[in-house]
């Protein structure tokens, strides 16, 4: 529990964060800074926050998957069913208890509104941004799943915690991408769950060698952090990895259309950014998975009807194939090729047809 002016001092990291471009395209960021940095702004009869997080620790290393190139990393928190909706009925039942106790409105918030929920955390003490920017617990580590209530009515308020990184660099260091700058600052462009997620467009050249086999997110600063140490594996079973979703296959999941993306991700936080970002993705990490094997799984999305697949296709080819090879191949495939960023790609790939 914590007061709704407990994080004043976070507007100018925020401002700062925004001057810098670091939010990238989440141009919803930027949008109403004000309200973000501000929940009385945002709602101006709050009195009081209760802050909630559900564990969703791992069962096993979320980093061994990595080594298994030809398999894909999807991000922990995505494994299961979409967090959004199984902590969402959760605060609304304990919303309900506050509303009939206290007779005050509330409001539910779950990382779908402007609210800064991890400052707002360490002010109600569940934890502490760490220097890879997301809540740390001593209970729990890095896995927790944050919600908000706003309350009307003027509730006890907890200790804020402290930080207790200390001098650990780990998460910085773990990066792939290098997206730290600093201490206790992200540059979300560089960062691997903005590219595989947020990223609406291709991904660019300088970071598809560093994304490995990771097709939506990633854990690496997380997973690190020493304090997973105290972490517990997750109870709630829907938030639990589904067993396909664990360890997928490249090759299967190149295949996904629409209709078997939808079933795949049915009720999972990967259905919203769609088949062919996904794809995308996927295309990705076969270029990185040194198996000339896959290349007949690329060559086949060459006639994808998205162009956003298409590019991702050649790059995985020029990955995969000899030059020699992947020259012939452009000589056949590019000059029939429409679209202007599908045939740059080809150029930018070293194919001259």
């Amino acid at each position: 529990m914590t007061r709704p002016d407990a994080i004043a001092q976070r507007k100018d990291a925020l401002a700062q964060f925004l001057a810098a471009g670091h939010h990238g395209d989440m141009d919803w960021l930027a949008a109403t800074p004000e309200r973000r940095g501000d929940p009385q702004v945002l709602w101006p009869e709050v009195r009081a926050i209760v802050m909630l997080g559900v564990n969703y620790g791992p069962a096993t290393d979320p980093l061994a998957i990595l080594a298994a190139r030809g398999r894909g990393a999807i991000s922990v928190y995505a494994r299961g069913d979409d967090y959004h909706d199984v902590i969402k009925k959760r605060l609304k039942m304990l919303a309900r208890w506050l509303v009939a106790a206290s007779g005050e409105e509330v409001k539910v918030f779950i990382d779908t509104a402007a609210v800064m929920e991890k400052p707002l955390a360490q002010a109600a003490g569940l934890g502490w941004q760490g220097k890879h920017t997301n809540l740390v617990s001593r209970d729990f580590g890095s896995w927790l799943f944050l919600g908000a209530i706003f309350s009307a009515s003027d509730l006890p308020r907890d200790t804020a915690d402290t930080d207790h990184c200390g001098s650990c660099n780990a998460c910085q260091e773990i990066c792939p991408t290098a997206a730290f700058p600093a201490p206790y600052k992200l540059d979300a462009r560089r960062c691997i769950s903005y590219l595989t997620i947020e990223n609406k467009g291709p991904i660019p050249h300088e970071f598809r060698k560093s994304i490995g086999n990771r097709i939506y997110g990633c854990d690496d600063c997380l997973a690190v952090c020493p304090w997973n140490k105290f972490a517990q594996e997750g109870r709630e079973a829907k938030l639990a990895a589904r067993a396909e979703l664990r360890a997928p296959s490249l090759t299967e999941l190149a295949r996904l259309d629409d209709a078997a993306f939808r079933a795949l991700f049915t009720k999972s936080p990967v259905k919203r950014i769609g088949r062919d970002r996904f794809v995308r993705n996927v295309l990705i990490a076969i270029g990185n998975a040194d198996d000339a094997s896959l290349a007949p799984e690329a060559e086949r999305l060459l006639d994808d009807a998205s162009p956003l697949v298409r590019g991702a296709a050649v790059w995985a080819l020029s990955q995969l194939m000899t030059p020699e090879a992947f020259t012939a191949l452009a000589m056949r495939a590019a000059a029939s090729e429409t679209d202007a960023t599908v045939r740059t790609e080809w150029m930018d790939c070293g194919a001259h047809p």
